[in-house]
């Protein structure tokens, strides 16, 4: 929808100009400002019900450095996909929400030990406002910090988390490590294992700590319908945080990753499974570990945006 009034039609930049949070305002995708799909640039969280962050941390890779860069490309690619309400979803989630991007987390890498506490406290600024949030990341390390801000207001969540790599291998406490953050997470209880999901999985490991595996294997051979009904069914309606790894992606469609594992999910399995989700209760997402340097003419970075837009309308169609 088009809604002329709620900008100034002389101006653009709609990431600064936009009168209004809700609506789709038609803007030339090759200029203004990069924010996550046209969305206000914003600080004020008054009246906002979703905001988008980035965590540009890529400190914890085990592989290839560089998704440091990750939300400022998907924010870039965003602009593709702004015009118009996203197809097929029964929801609009920009006419449903007031959604405004408030920018990055700052922290100094010159300190790491000081990071995930920055990421921590960035994420309970935002919600203690009441507002929901919408992570870009940066490396996969960033879903532990968020975890821990969204534990703490919503108790023990659901962990539908896609992605090549189960991220649980022990580790030590205080360690930061992107392949360990799910096992931090078990440890401190931010996550019930018994009714988290993890979608995609393609590399060894020997304890799931109790989490529910449904591995590329299983997407590529029951479909993606069938695996939307399993998740559904192992969360329930329980509070829950989509954490999605890129890397879930086959390198084919997203070679744009630190750590590309081949036998992935096509981005139509994707774009399915996170439809056949509708209505499950989601209060935390984040889609990480895109990097730039790697990609080929945007796709990695296309994809993780219309991921994330699709991520939007999940939370809009829980808030019916």
């Amino acid at each position: 929808m088009t809604d002329s009034s709620s900008v100034n039609p002389t101006a653009s930049d709609l990431a600064f100009t936009r009168r209004d949070a809700r609506g789709t305002i038609p803007e030339p995708a090759y200029a203004g400002a990069l924010s996550f799909m046209r969305r206000r640039y914003s600080r004020d969280l008054a009246g906002a019900d979703v905001a988008v962050m980035g965590v540009p941390y890529d400190l914890a890779v085990s592989g290839r450095s560089g998704a440091r860069l990750g939300p400022r490309a998907v924010r870039a690619a965003s602009s593709h996909i702004a015009w118009s309400a996203p197809w097929p979803w029964s929801v609009d989630p920009f006419e449903r929400l007031a959604v405004v991007d408030t920018g990055d987390v700052f922290f100094d890498p010159g300190y790491p030990a000081a990071i995930p506490a920055a990421i921590a406290d960035a994420a309970r600024a935002v919600l203690a406002s009441d507002t929901a949030l919408l992570s870009l990341g940066g490396d996969h390390f960033i879903t532990y910090p968020l975890l821990q801000a969204h534990a703490e207001r919503h108790g023990p969540l659901a962990l539908i988390q896609i992605d090549a790599h189960s991220d649980s291998w022990e580790d030590e406490p205080g360690r930061i490590d992107h392949g360990t953050m799910v096992w931090h997470a078990v440890r401190e209880g931010l996550i019930d294992p018994a009714h988290s999901a993890q979608v995609g999985i393609r590399t060894h490991n020997p304890d799931p700590l109790g989490i529910n595996v449904i591995d590329a294997r299983a997407v590529h051979r029951d479909g993606p319908a069938a695996v939307a009904d399993q998740i559904r069914e192992i969360v329930g309606d329980r509070p829950c945080y989509l954490s999605f790894d890129i890397d879930a992606l086959d390198p084919s469609v997203a070679p744009g990753t630190g750590t590309p594992v081949i036998g992935g999910l096509t981005t139509f399995q994707a774009q399915e499974i996170l439809r056949g989700l509708e209505g499950i209760t989601l209060e935390g997402m984040d889609v990480v570990e895109v990097a730039p340097a790697y990609d080929v003419s945007e796709i990695t970075a296309l994809a993780a945006a219309t991921l994330a837009c699709g991520l939007l309308c999940l939370h809009a169609a829980a808030r019916r």
